[in-house]
């Protein structure tokens, strides 16, 4: 790629000869790696028009940069910058295009910014990875094409914040066939996944000192997204039947908001159960507090039929539902949504438009092509299907070398398990130890807040293809010791 047309040029100076000044702006350009080898120059036309010089200028620095081989000329094409420098240039410093950093092997909390670091979709256990079979990549691709031939004014504009209302009604479609959510496709707001739509909740919910239920243990972003929203994080115990309802009750009666992932706990994968959803409800509808339902892997389910979602059962209009298409596809789509009671819909949306002004319409058209294709339903049964054999195969893998170390669950949902310790032993220097082996094995111990903490770690198994899985814990076995 050539940035010659966009280089700032500067017209020469009135002291100097201009001849020698053109010479010496592309020449610099070129040392300081503004213009990459085989990066084309600006027509020597163009560049007078652009420097206010005589053309004649222009072509005579361009025949001392071809003599001292700096440019080079292609036929019927132009002047570009010489692909090979070496003997022109100091390369202490190079030129060309610098690769970037590898990411780190495991995701971590920056100590000084309290910003996750990138997590290499390569690295065994990674949590929260997924897989495009060939299949879905096709009919993805069919679906960018399709989208691109059909393209109207709406894509060149600003559009509702909320989203392109044909997507939200596909979602609304899907959620109330899944899920049993009740909406409407109006009630349907598109984010950026479910992260953004816990923040937008937060932000149109809370005030500055109100109280809030959080899961313990729980996902460590949510807790710091309260505490950004200046709210006071109130840690509920999670037992074998989901967050202790009424050791949230005793703890924070007048809680304004409580979040918790009831399909699947994040991270000890067990189900809120039915009686504990009634519980829950009657006490927001009696307390006028709202609840943030979090159904980030709702579908994934591989024994049973899944409990329905909160939001769906009588006095869910007290519920915020938040989802995510971004593990149902790949990480990189960054669309999920978000469905708020009709009567918040209006103020959800004014924060959506505040925060980044709408989602992007292009990503938009193509998932809408997708969903109304029926491959989104197709590849979420195959998913179900491989995803099935990837935990089974790192739950038997684990069993057979590990046993003895750990005690492990295969999970009924979700896109990860738990494998507790029997010894007990420090579950934070088996992380440490894991990922000097490039192994990211994440210790569960640091997701508790009051509640007495398991020592165990979390491992995702949907990244990564099932024949991978042995070779993988083999590797966990030694960096364990066992």
């Amino acid at each position: 790629m050539s940035w010659a047309e966009i280089y700032p040029w500067r017209a020469p100076d009135a002291g100097g000869p201009v001849i020698r000044q053109v010479y010496d702006q592309v020449r610099a350009a070129i040392h300081d790696g503004a213009l990459k080898p085989g990066g084309r120059l600006p027509s020597s036309r163009d560049l007078a028009q652009r420097l206010g010089v005589a053309r004649a200028s222009v072509v005579a620095a361009y025949d001392r940069l071809l003599a001292e081989g700096y440019a080079e000329g292609r036929k019927g094409s132009g002047t570009y910058v010489s692909g090979d420098l070496s003997g022109v240039l100091d390369l202490k410093t190079p030129i060309a295009p610098r690769e970037l950093a590898a990411p780190p092997p495991r995701s971590a909390m920056s100590p000084a910014m309290g910003l996750p670091t990138l997590e290499s979709a390569r690295v065994a256990f990674s949590n929260g990875r997924t897989l495009m079979d060939a299949r879905a990549l096709d009919e993805w691709s069919k679906s960018t094409r399709r989208a691109l031939r059909v393209l109207g004014p709406e894509h060149f504009g600003y559009t509702h914040p909320a989203g392109d209302i044909r997507l939200r009604g596909a979602v609304a479609d899907y959620l109330r066939a899944a899920r049993g959510v009740a909406c409407a496709p109006e009630q349907v707001i598109i984010t950026s996944g479910a992260q953004q739509g816990v923040d937008l909740t937060l932000r149109v919910l809370l005030r500055p000192g109100d109280r809030v239920w959080l899961e313990d243990p729980g996902y460590p972003a949510t807790w710091r997204a309260a505490e950004m929203a200046g709210a006071r994080p109130v840690a509920v115990p999670v037992d074998r039947h989901g967050l202790d309802v009424s050791a949230g009750i005793s703890a924070a009666p007048d809680a304004r908001l409580a979040f918790l992932t009831p399909s699947h706990q994040y991270p000890l994968g067990v189900a809120l159960s039915m009686g504990r959803r009634l519980e829950l409800l009657a006490w927001a509808r009696e307390a006028g507090a709202w609840i943030l339902e979090d159904d980030y892997a709702a579908e994934f389910r591989y024994a049973g039929a899944p409990l329905p979602a909160l939001q769906g059962l009588g006095g869910g209009d007290r519920v915020i539902y938040v989802g995510t298409l971004n593990k149902a596809l790949f990480p990189g789509l960054r669309l999920g949504y978000l469905v708020a009671p009709r009567e918040l819909v209006e103020t959800f949306a004014a924060h959506r438009w505040m925060i980044d002004r709408q989602p992007p319409s292009l990503t938009q058209a193509i998932t809408l092509d997708f969903l109304e294709s029926g491959q989104f339903a197709a590849h979420i049964r195959r998913r179900r299907i491989a995803y099935k054999t990837q935990r089974d195969a790192l739950a038997e893998a684990l069993v057979r070398r590990l046993g003895s170390v750990l005690a492990v669950e295969a999970p009924d949902q979700g896109m990860h398990l738990i494998a507790d310790f029997r010894d007990g032993r420090p579950d934070v220097a088996a992380e440490a130890a894991a990922a000097a082996r490039g192994l990211t094995a994440r210790a569960i111990s640091p997701l508790y807040h009051d509640a007495p903490p398991r020592s165990g770690l979390l491992l995702g198994f949907t990244g990564f293809p099932a024949s991978t899985m042995d070779a993988d814990v083999a590797r966990l076995a030694a960096a364990l010791g066992a």
